[in-house]
């Protein structure tokens, strides 16, 4: 009756249940986001000033209500990426200020085509302006209304003017269309939307790829086997990274995985094989192993190196058993 009674007590307990909730649901979950999400190796630097200038202007103009930037793991998200979205694709944004977070701007409908990687399906400044001043002069069937208030008309070129050579057709009158700052800024941040390929081996020295197997690695036996760590830096170092720490959000870690130094040996071989993707906090892991056109050879070297790297301390296994394992999985 106390509680009812009294509105500070009231208002109290109230007002200490809100801070609780506040922390529990978004502070600390946000705090651990945070830490556990890393950059992907070779991500986009930074927004320079122009593209942060120019992501406010993607705000302001509502862009996100009809355009999403972020690729799901369907096929028709297929043309808009080269990949699924996943959470270390974010992880290198910030807020906007100290009030202001709008760090990822994923959208929620498709009224439009997704974002995630107009920079490199459409690098051309000249093909935006257009398409920003009237879509319909560079997508005949867009339903993209016009956005003719970030130009100015002219009757003359002034010195630093940018020209948007927009079609007569689309001209109300006979004038010159020129570019404001806000449109070069707009530019500017949708040419920046690039999505990070983790799925190709440039990140490797090319050198790496002219090399032939090395023999003569001794395993248990005596067998002799492809060099281990070659063949990881080449097909996994650049998701799993040299030191075998991967990449939080992204990748996950072979040092001290279970997985690696456990006993089970035709999930591991199954991985290396055919791909892995039942933990929605990493990756989609591709078929390194059949991509590669892996041997029993290739796969055990794999293993061991994997088992007795970064700490690693498990049992090596032999060529036998991976021939066997390999043979009931095809």
């Amino acid at each position: 009756m106390m509680l009812l009674n009294d509105h500070r007590i009231l208002y109290g307990s109230a007002l200490c249940l809100f801070l609780f909730l506040t922390l529990y649901i978004a502070v600390f979950p946000a705090l651990d986001n945070q830490k556990i999400n890393k950059p992907l190796p070779r991500q986009a630097k930074i927004l320079t000033k122009e593209e942060r200038a120019g992501k406010m202007v993607y705000i302001e103009n509502g862009c996100v209500a009809c355009h999403t930037q972020q690729v799901r793991n369907v096929e028709m998200d297929n043309v808009f990426g080269k990949r699924p979205s996943i959470p270390a694709d974010f992880a290198v944004n910030r807020r906007t200020d100290f009030w202001r977070n709008t760090a990822n701007l994923m959208g929620t409908q498709r009224a439009g085509p997704d974002l995630t990687n107009v920079g490199e399906r459409q690098p051309s400044s000249e093909w935006h302006l257009i398409h920003l001043y009237q879509p319909r002069a560079a997508v005949e069937a867009s339903i993209m209304p016009s956005y003719e208030w970030l130009f100015i008309e002219r009757d003359y070129l002034q010195p630093g003017d940018v020209e948007v050579k927009v079609p007569e057709k689309y001209l109300k009158k006979n004038k010159k269309i020129v570019a404001t700052a806000k449109a070069l800024q707009l530019v500017a941040y949708l040419k920046s939307l690039r999505q990070t390929d983790y799925t190709d081996k440039s990140i490797v020295p090319a050198f790496l790829y002219k090399q032939e197997k090395k023999e003569g690695t001794a395993t248990q036996g005596g067998e002799n086997l492809p060099d281990g760590a070659e063949l990881f830096t080449t097909n996994c170092a650049s998701c799993h990274q040299a030191n075998g720490e991967g990449v939080p959000g992204a990748f996950p870690p072979l040092k001290g995985s279970p997985v690696v130094a456990g006993g089970d040996l035709e999930l591991y071989v199954t991985i290396i094989m055919k791909g892995y993707d039942p933990r929605p906090e990493f990756a989609t892991m591709p078929a390194v192993g059949t991509n590669a056109n892996f041997t029993p050879e290739d796969v055990t070297a794999v293993i061991n190196h994997e088992r007795t790297s970064w700490g690693n301390n498990a049992k090596k296994v032999t060529l036998e058993e991976i021939k066997v394992i390999m043979d009931k999985i095809k």
